[in-house]
């Protein structure tokens, strides 16, 4: 568990990334604060971008714990403002009015259906070179209940909506942290 303090140097650095995207730059990530330890630990993230009229803007993130949250924090707030496919480039003037939200991911965890807690539970859906990842908030923001999360996990990995079923199909589960602005 990250402190306030923490969380909120990660908000912040967030938003630093995001405009400096924004700006067209690609910054270097900053070093991160001498005084919290914890955002040197390997962790997976991701950073979802909400926009007051529009609603989702972009999230990006990066499930393996393979580098430091500080830097992982700060790509995936770049990557989330200008490389989502599904929306244009966040625009310089965009940045303030933005809702952030970091998702600090636990481990993945070899799981069956039965396993997925609906609001506690990330999910990680894989077929051959077709996956699926839906972070935990998402069935409690659309009031779905396990098999529709699983569903949408099969949809978001371009299978059928059953696929979840199928013994060929591989299914993870993972917790989160939280948190945003």
């Amino acid at each position: 568990m990250l402190t306030p303090e923490e969380r909120k140097a990660l908000l912040g650095h967030a938003r630093e990334s995001v405009r400096a995207a924004a700006a067209g730059g690609r910054a270097a990530c900053p070093a991160p604060p001498a005084d919290r330890p914890a955002l040197l630990a390997l962790a997976g993230a991701f950073v979802t971008l909400h926009s007051p009229d529009q609603g989702l803007r972009g999230c990006i993130g990066f499930v393996e714990a393979r580098r430091p949250l500080w830097p992982t924090v700060w790509d995936a707030a770049r990557e989330a403002a200008v490389s989502d496919p599904r929306f244009e480039p966040v625009a310089a003037a965009e940045v303030d009015l933005l809702t952030l939200e970091i998702s600090v991911l636990g481990p993945l965890l070899p799981a069956s259906a039965l396993d997925v807690r609906v609001g506690e539970h990330g999910i990680v859906l894989s077929r051959g070179p077709r996956r699926g990842l839906l972070l935990p908030q998402v069935p409690v923001e659309h009031g779905w209940d396990r098999d529709r999360f699983l569903e949408a996990a099969c949809d978001k990995a371009g299978l059928p909506r059953g696929a979840w079923r199928d013994a060929a199909v591989t299914l993870e589960i993972f917790s989160a942290e939280v948190f945003g602005t």
